[in-house]
């Protein structure tokens, strides 16, 4: 069986410095990684090539053996931005219609209840989500990422701008996806989910310098640039 996620030498580089050095990765299928490092090693390049949102220099990146970006690797992936983008003219539960029945999904509307109320968004239902603040964009979009089927998901820093209650709703939701076989790849800096994956990934300079168990390094030494 193909892995959930693989690389072959993938690099990206914008010409005047390398923003990923050539990596080869490969990810099983169920595993939770999370992957750490400075701002700027590289961490937002490797997923948004793995999405298939972002061109590589060179290489490839495949998702469940299919090439980042056709539409089998889209449909088998979730991807969960930093920065989440919102129609201007829909509502929250028309945006979590129109994924959920784009995906294939018949139950989506007890789906998107449920995330609505596990994220305290119930009463922001029929709102612009162009028009959230920054944690409630991030709640919302979590919603969009979870409501449709998926074999791996990619997320970005998704902790930034969550409140304390926002952040522990979104660790036990990954963890749930975890436990249902999915496969989680996590940049982050939040220890608190650092410490609860398989697999630890860390990156300095677009290079791949961890690849091990969490609690067999010092993470915050790996988070810091040289």
């Amino acid at each position: 069986m193909s892995a959930a996620l693989s690389t072959h030498q993938l690099t990206k580089d914008y010409g005047d410095r390398p923003a990923l050095l050539p990596l080869d990765l490969e990810v099983p299928h169920g595993q939770h990684v999370a992957l750490v490092g400075h701002n700027g090693s590289g961490k937002t390049t490797l997923l948004r090539m793995a999405a298939g949102l972002l061109d590589s220099t060179d290489g490839e990146a495949y998702i469940s053996g299919h090439l980042a970006g056709t539409k089998k690797a889209r449909t088998a992936l979730s991807w969960l931005s930093d920065n989440p983008t919102f129609y201007d003219d829909l509502s929250l539960w028309e945006h979590l219609e129109y994924v959920g029945r784009l995906h294939g999904v018949t139950d989506w509307a007890d789906k998107a209840e449920t995330l609505l109320g596990r994220l305290h968004l119930g009463d922001r239902r029929d709102d612009i989500p162009t028009t959230f603040s920054r944690g409630l964009r991030q709640k919302a979009a979590i919603s969009l990422a979870l409501v449709r089927p998926f074999d791996v998901m990619l997320v970005d820093e998704p902790f930034v701008g969550l409140d304390e209650a926002g952040k522990t709703t979104l660790l036990e939701l990954l963890d749930e996806a975890a436990a249902s076989g999915a496969t989680l790849l996590v940049a982050t800096h939040e220890l608190a989910f650092v410490n609860r994956v398989q697999r630890l990934l860390a990156l300095r300079d677009g290079a791949l310098v961890y690849d091990g168990a969490p609690a067999a390094t010092d993470v915050h030494a790996l988070v810091l640039p040289v």
